[in-house]
């Protein structure tokens, strides 16, 4: 029979046995104090209080209340255990299937004084019959947690936050919580950036591609969220106010945002230029597109051959009532960038990309490339571009970006566009039907 059934059954003896002397015309006064070799005891008093034996403690009668005092005898074999049990500050709960593992959400937590945070916990078993979790914060003075796990940093500092299994004190997790010092103000009042970061910390360029990283400063209510950006070696990368970074020539450089409202926070883009050191020939045409760049000295104007096979065909169409002429052809690679840029600021880049070439990119750069009278799309149609079409690759050009091939070439239709090969390249590219990435079987394609 175990301690709580003897209890439950002392408890009820006694209660009858004030009943009984209830009816009783007389009450003795004085009865018999217990002693330590007595059988387990209980005390009632008048208003029906009872203390059991186990927690029995001598004391002064009080005459204002009539007290009795009993003997009371279980029938029972087992005897109360003599062990004491130290008190601790958490005591399990009694589960018949409690928790023997539990999970957190997160080990590790910032915060920014006045900030909270909640990690989730999942008990193991799932079916446990008891969930419930005891929180301890190891410095309070740092972070403190609620009954509930509502973490919130108090003070700049490290501790330890610890939830326990409410049935099993052995079955813990444990959440590391850095509490940052509280950000700072300006004059105003707003807040100071305390933290910058970035979409990229390192990028791998080649010469004239661009790129530019996204900016998130914190605390993300702060004020004043300028930027401000630098490149340590501009003939490796630039970078433009906005944050486009933009690979001059082979070398590794880094390139700084700062926080214009408070310049001590920066946060660093590791910029790798990979130099091209010779243009790329297949079968024997030098190839220049969104795969294939240009070493950036390369050329130094318009090739004459291309200059006097345009003179030609220019003179044939003469004949034919069509009027030619060239609205743009050799850009050095300073130019084509200039000219990139100007467009990525008004289109945006993905926009730009598709009708202007990256510096290094350019077949203006070649010197073998062309656009003729207008560069507009209102150029398409009229007899001047369906004369092009037609007859350039008699000359020794070709179409260089045909409608419909954008997937392929990189670049919008551009009807005024003309690329020199040679008469006989130009013709065997012609008659094929294909584009110049089809019929070399190359890609037009940005690295990034």
């Amino acid at each position: 029979m175990s301690i709580s059934i003897l209890r439950r059954t002392s408890a009820l003896i006694a209660i009858l046995y004030i009943i009984t002397l209830s009816a009783c015309t007389e009450i003795e006064e004085n009865v018999p104090v217990p002693t330590d070799a007595e059988p387990a005891m209980a005390s009632v008093t008048e208003n029906e209080t009872i203390t059991s034996a186990d927690n029995y403690t001598e004391t002064t009668a009080d005459t204002s209340e009539t007290k009795i005092e009993l003997v009371v005898t279980a029938a029972a074999t087992e005897t109360a255990p003599t062990e004491t049990t130290a008190v601790t500050e958490q005591t399990a709960t009694y589960a018949e299937n409690p928790p023997t593992s539990l999970g957190l959400s997160l080990n590790e937590i910032t915060l920014t004084v006045g900030q909270s945070q909640m990690p989730y916990v999942t008990m193991y078993p799932t079916d446990s019959d008891n969930k419930g979790e005891i929180w301890t914060s190891s410095d309070e003075t740092v972070a403190t947690v609620d009954d509930k796990g509502l973490i919130t940093a108090v003070g700049a500092g490290r501790c330890t936050v610890t939830v326990t299994a409410a049935a099993n004190l052995d079955v813990y997790g444990t959440v590391e919580v850095l509490v940052d010092a509280p950000p700072e103000t300006d004059s105003s009042g707003a807040l100071l950036p305390a933290s910058i970061e970035l979409s990229i910390t390192s990028i791998t360029l080649e010469a004239g591609q661009s790129q530019m990283p996204i900016v998130t400063m914190y605390p993300e209510n702060c004020g004043d969220k300028s930027e401000i950006w630098t490149s340590s070696d501009e003939s490796v990368a630039t970078v433009d106010d906005s944050g486009l970074i933009t690979a001059v020539s082979s070398g590794i450089c880094t390139v700084t945002v700062a926080a214009a409202a408070n310049p001590s926070v920066e946060a660093y883009v590791t910029v790798n230029v990979e130099g091209v050191d010779a243009p790329t020939y297949i079968d024997g045409i030098l190839v220049v597109n969104k795969t294939y760049a240009l070493p950036k000295s390369y050329g130094s104007g318009v090739g004459p051959d291309a200059q006097a096979a345009f003179e030609e065909m220019a003179a044939a169409a003469k004949e034919d009532g069509i009027s030619l002429w060239t609205a743009s052809g050799y850009r050095s690679y300073d130019y084509q960038q200039g000219l990139y840029d100007k467009y990525v600021k008004e289109y945006g880049q993905t926009e730009a990309d598709r009708f202007s070439a990256r510096a290094g990119h350019s077949e203006h750069q070649t010197g073998l490339a062309f656009d003729l009278n207008i560069i507009d799309d209102s150029f398409a149609g009229t007899p001047e571009a369906e004369w092009i079409e037609e007859h350039c690759y008699e000359y020794g050009f070709i179409l260089r970006y045909p409608e419909g091939k954008e997937d392929i070439t990189g670049y919008q239709y551009e009807p005024w566009h003309v690329r020199y090969l040679g008469k006989e390249t130009a013709k065997k590219v012609y008659e094929s039907g294909l584009t110049l990435e089809e019929y070399l079987g190359i890609t037009s394609e940005y690295a990034e």
